[in-house]
């Protein structure tokens, strides 16, 4: 038997603009894009990069903020059948090169002020053959990305047949053990995705909601725009780089926007805002966080001040989200109430089948603690070059996620934390998260990071890390004590305690462990764990 070839998902794109060609598909500030003029748009480059060589299966590299071209590329990409290589803009020439040369991009599309980005692809990775440049004036070899386009208007190009396993996304984890890895993201396993993702975490969207995009298009938020294309609805990017609260609610308000996907770091900033109260925010149906599990604290200030939008999803980029789901029904700002579900990041997602293994792969038992594991049509290919990494996250049939959790009798799932974050004090395994929420709920702690650092006697020992909340009594190491006094065991309290204004984040806004125990060596608060005798 044959298998029969599968939809390219450009398709998504396709569709839409025939049904409602009119309608707006994008804005960013003034500038306004209809659903038709986008993909004629898609079109003419698709044409133009044809002509300039690049095929199917080729790589390209896009180091850009959120703007038009920068959305629009991924669909190029897809039309093409080559493979689309977002960055994260904020990465520097040398974390962009190595991309390009373990990519092993064919093309980069770049925005203008980037020019050092491309200069060091170029000399990491001679197999770099064209360069189109978003704005600004091209360099000597280079396109202009709106020139292609108005030089190849009106063509419409065939799109490139593709097979299930065909990749389209090299989707590049965060590198937190060494060096990023491209997960390779197909044809058939994205289709699943946004059915899924439409399912299980906007249901009912339509052409007539509109979604907000406060993150970059590189990773998680780039995921979520796929969803709105597929229903025809419209997606506003926020005008500069930089989170502004307050211009997220004026435009939450203008454009009546009834979805938007973000971490829980963020979620935190909007809702804290004094802005949230000036605007109308009552379009707003799905509030999407994930990335990581939500303070409960946090969790609760953003019902009472949203209503039931919150929906949370767990998942990571090697299963594009598709792990479990925590919808608007299951969440409540009232701890007494049994839909409350306090912990949790929710039920598996439709089609997928989670498990809670030990070391050598067995499952276990409801309430017991082992690595989330999960497999289903969301999983993704492997990475790209790297069989030993492929081999290890995938070893047994599973997902290896080396996040750690537990499943309760209903199914819903709890992260106690990363396999990484787990210390082990005088022989017993602590989790910093249970800590984490007990002290985010004193009202004095904006933020807190809690970590295992090398002590003499008992092997680790936690140190937290915290900000203090402006406009509060400024709190100290013995009232946080105090505060956990009773409800936390002892060897799981934190023996030190540091006082920051910030703490560092990743360009998705998560807290960054790693770089918080650098910093923590860098100041000399803790030491090395070489000089610990």
């Amino acid at each position: 038997m044959h298998a029969a070839q599968v939809m390219n998902l450009s398709r998504l794109l396709a569709q839409t603009a025939r049904l409602f060609p009119g309608h707006t598909a994008l804005i960013q500030g003034t500038q306004r894009c209809s659903w038709a003029e986008m993909d004629a748009r898609v079109d003419a480059m698709v044409a133009a990069l044809r002509a300039l060589g690049l095929k199917k299966g080729d790589r390209i590299l896009l180091q850009s903020s959120n703007n038009l071209a920068m959305f629009e590329s991924a669909w190029v990409a897809f039309r093409l059948g080559c493979v689309w290589v977002p960055t994260n803009f904020r990465l520097t020439p040398s974390e962009v090169a190595y991309l390009g040369s373990s990519s092993e991009c064919a093309a980069m599309v770049y925005e203008a002020g980037f020019e050092a980005h491309v200069d060091a692809v170029r000399a990491a990775w001679p197999g770099l053959r064209e360069v189109v440049c978003i704005g600004g004036t091209p360099r000597a070899g280079e396109h202009g990305y709106e020139a292609l386009v108005t030089a190849h208007a009106g063509e419409r190009p065939e799109e490139a047949q593709v097979e299930a396993d065909d990749p389209l996304w090299f989707f590049y984890t965060s590198g937190t053990t060494g060096r990023p890895k491209a997960a390779i993201l197909t044809h058939a396993q994205m289709a699943f995705v946004v059915t899924n993702h439409l399912a299980d975490l906007i249901p009912g969207t339509t052409e007539r909601d509109c979604s907000l995009a406060v993150a970059p298009l590189s990773h998680g938020a780039g995921i979520h725009a796929l969803l709105n294309v597929a229903r025809g609805a419209a997606t506003v990017l926020l005008e500069g780089e930089k989170l502004d609260p307050a211009q997220c609610w004026a435009l939450i308000e203008q454009h009546r926007v009834s979805n938007l996907f973000t971490v829980p770091t963020i979620v935190k900033m909007l809702v804290e805002h004094p802005a949230v109260d000036r605007h109308d925010h009552s379009s707003l149906r799905y509030l999407i966080y994930a990335g990581a599990p939500m303070y409960r604290s946090d969790q609760r200030l953003a019902l009472q001040k949203l209503g039931p939008v919150l929906v949370q999803y767990f998942g990571l980029g090697e299963v594009t989200g598709c792990i479990t789901v925590l919808p608007p029904h299951l969440h409540s700002a009232d701890d007494a109430d049994p839909n409350a579900h306090i912990g949790s990041c929710g039920r598996p997602r439709t089609g997928m089948e989670v498990a809670i293994l030990d070391p050598e792969g067995r499952p276990l038992p409801a309430g017991t603690v082992g690595e989330i594991c999960c497999r289903g049509p969301a999983v993704f290919a492997g990475y790209h070059r790297n069989p030993e990494a492929s081999a290890k996250a995938l070893r047994g049939g599973w997902f290896h996620t080396g996040d750690l959790g537990r499943l309760d009798d209903q199914g819903l799932l709890y992260i106690t934390g990363r396999e990484s974050d787990m210390y082990i004090s005088g022989g017993s395994n602590v989790y910093p998260r249970e800590c984490e929420e007990l002290l985010l709920e004193h009202p004095g702690v904006a933020e807190v990071a809690v970590l295992g650092v090398p002590d003499a006697k008992w092997g680790e020992v936690g140190v937290a890390v915290v900000v203090r909340r402006p406009g509060q009594p400024e709190v100290d190491a013995e009232a946080l004590l105090a505060h956990i006094d009773g409800r936390l065991a002892r060897y799981r309290w934190p023996r030190q305690f540091f006082f920051w204004s910030a703490l560092p984040k990743s360009g998705y806004g998560k807290i960054t462990k790693q770089e918080v125990r650098r910093m923590l060596h860098e100041r000399g608060e803790i030491v090395p764990p070489d000089m610990v005798k």
